[in-house]
């Protein structure tokens, strides 16, 4: 797991970009403390540059940027968990190896089969490959877009990296997206392919970008999506297969050589990943979780329970309100793109950290993938109500009435107007409002969709996964995971976000796959005999912190409040008397610290 960079030179000033892509890394060492280098070409057109954590092959042999045959280069992001079955195929097929890295193994997939190779990776993964014999640079994103991946292109430079930030580092590429705001304030993140740049976007997921150094030419193509079908119709069958795929996915992730965690929250997700790896990884397990003296939120009786049933290494830690404070002006620093989330990434990767490790699995997207959230039982009606007249539609817009008010979401076409009213923060006459400009003007920017999407033709609750697994984890979860935990010099993984799991799971017919009165009861009745009852029998809390307490008694929040600034103060004394949740203040702290709102 590492950080990259790169820059195509097409300028005269050849030796600045050295120095430029050396500064990029810098600005990325946190992702890739254990070891740093830059290759390039003689004419310093192509220029490569990687922060390392080693975590496969920790010794030199593992140096990035990588060189194979004399003609592949590469920087790279990620862990390939099949890589040793690859390697083996490989072989056979007359590739020779010199190290124990997955690295090595994507070039010579990629010598072997080309382009048709990326669809043969499985694990998360953003690297740059560059072929010195066709003068190809291919920029390469995982089919989930669990690793990020930024480019952007200026008239003397083609530009990559791994976070945002880099980008400060590159003249001609602190232009501001002056819309970012806006789509903040609606969604609570940046969606792709917004982001706080002009001209810098994500590439997309399961894509990659073929660039020509000579004719100073790209092409954007895809290489895997995932799609939706009632194929599987045997319950039974349909619950084996999961099964066995999550267990596979749980060894694959497993796979290092360096310390290894999991995260037990308490929840079912965690739970379950928790109860695989102890049977797979009994001897050494580690597992670590974070409670509260805040009872209300705490899950350290759950975690307790599944302690008591699997032998591991586990550490809990208390973490305070104070704790809270003391970090809370460097945890908004730490974002690479604002969001309203990724706080409490932050922390629990802050205590992994210093316990040495290096790497900790997640229950992320266990939620997306098999109906965890509300959506999946809410979608239905929202659906409908999306086609009623939209004068009503927009009366609603004025209610003081959170979710009435949310009602004018539906006005947009399509799953963005459903994901809006179900999951939106502000409406478009509070940002107007808050960011001093017309509402017109704001419902123009959030109607005129950068990315065109249609998932019409698929059941109800396909569509609220599709959802929740495009938007919100995508461009929040999934964004948030990594740039928290790299922060701190942690790779975090998700065994539910496995590529031959999605695959399979999307298949399943809805009427199994979202069967029962609770939520992920599917999950539920594959584990249920080897989880405590306390854990599956009880309701979804979410991985939370007490926020709503904590940012009342903040001094950084009281201070922003008292500074002068009418809109701001206006929605401060809302939180206070409970009208404002604490991620849309969040969002306005991150906006007022960037002297957004006033």
């Amino acid at each position: 797991m590492c950080r990259i960079a790169g820059i195509i030179n097409f300028s005269d000033n050849q030796s600045g970009a050295e120095h430029v892509l050396s500064n990029m890394c810098d600005l990325q060492k946190h992702g890739g403390p254990d070891d740093s280098g830059i290759v390039f070409s003689k004419d310093y057109r192509v220029l490569l540059g990687n922060r390392r954590l080693s975590l496969l092959d920790m010794t030199q042999a593992g140096h990035m940027p990588m060189q194979y045959q004399d003609r592949y280069y590469i920087t790279y992001n990620g862990e390939i968990y099949n890589y040793k079955s690859l390697k083996e195929e490989l072989v056979h097929l007359g590739h020779q190896f010199k190290n124990q890295t997955d690295t090595e193994v994507i070039m010579a997939a990629y010598a072997q089969w080309g382009v048709l190779s990326f669809s043969k990776l499985r694990g998360m993964f953003a690297f740059a490959l560059w072929d010195t014999f066709q003068n190809e640079v291919l920029l390469v994103r995982d089919s989930v877009g669990i690793k990020q991946l930024y480019y952007g292109m200026s008239n003397t430079n083609f530009v990559f990296a791994s976070e945002l930030r880099a980008f400060q580092a590159v003249p001609g590429f602190q232009v501001q997206n002056e819309n970012w705001p806006v789509y903040m304030m609606a969604f609570g993140h940046l969606p792709e392919p917004i982001t706080t740049l002009k001209n810098v976007k994500p590439l997309p997921k399961g894509c990659f970008i073929k660039y020509n150094v000579l004719k100073q030419t790209s092409t954007l193509q895809s290489f895997l999506h995932y799609t939706f079908s009632h194929q599987i119709i045997d319950e039974q069958a349909a619950k084996e297969q999961v099964r066995y795929l999550l267990e596979k996915s749980v060894a694959r992730n497993l796979i290092a050589d360096a310390p290894i965690g999991v995260f037990l929250s308490g929840g079912l997700d965690s739970s379950i990943i928790t109860s695989i790896s102890s049977k797979l990884h009994s001897q050494h397990l580690k597992t670590l979780s974070i409670y509260f003296k805040e009872t209300e939120y705490s899950e350290k009786g759950y975690q307790d329970k599944i302690i008591e049933r699997v032998q591991c290494d586990h550490q809990q830690f208390l973490l305070s309100e104070n704790d809270f404070h003391e970090s809370f002006t460097q945890i908004i620093d730490s974002m690479d793109m604002p969001s309203c989330d990724g706080i409490n990434t932050w922390f629990i990767c802050k205590q992994a950290a210093a316990l040495h490790y290096k790497a900790v699995l997640s229950g992320l997207g266990g939620d997306e993938v098999f109906g965890g959230y509300p959506s999946f039982n809410r979608i239905s009606k929202a659906i409908q109500l999306q086609k009623m007249p939209a004068l009503f539609k927009s009366i609603a817009n004025e209610s003081s009435n959170k979710i009435l008010s949310r009602m004018s979401y539906l006005n947009i076409s399509g799953i963005r107007g459903v994901y809006l009213f179900l999951r939106g923060h502000f409406t478009p006459n509070v940002i107007a409002r808050q960011l001093g400009s017309d509402e017109n003007s704001i419902w123009k920017i959030l109607e005129d969709d950068p990315q065109s999407i249609y998932v019409e033709d698929i059941h109800d609750k396909n569509k609220a996964s599709w959802m929740e697994f495009n938007l919100y984890m995508q461009n929040q979860l999934l964004r948030d995971a990594d740039i928290m935990s790299m922060i701190h010099g942690i790779e975090l993984r998700v065994p539910f976000l496995d590529e031959d799991l999605i695959t399979f799971a999307n298949k399943v017919h809805p009427k199994i796959k979202y069967i029962g009165t609770r939520p992920k009861q599917f999950l539920i009745d594959i584990y249920k005999n080897e989880l405590p009852q306390e854990i599956w029998n009880r309701k979804k809390m979410g991985f939370s912190f007490p926020f709503q307490k904590w940012f009342l008694n903040s001094e950084y929040i009281k201070d922003m409040a008292s500074d002068g600034g009418e809109n701001f103060k206006r929605k401060y004394e809302q939180f206070k008397v409970g009208k404002l949740h604490w991620s849309q203040l969040l969002s306005l702290v991150i906006l007022k610290n960037r002297n957004i709102v006033a």
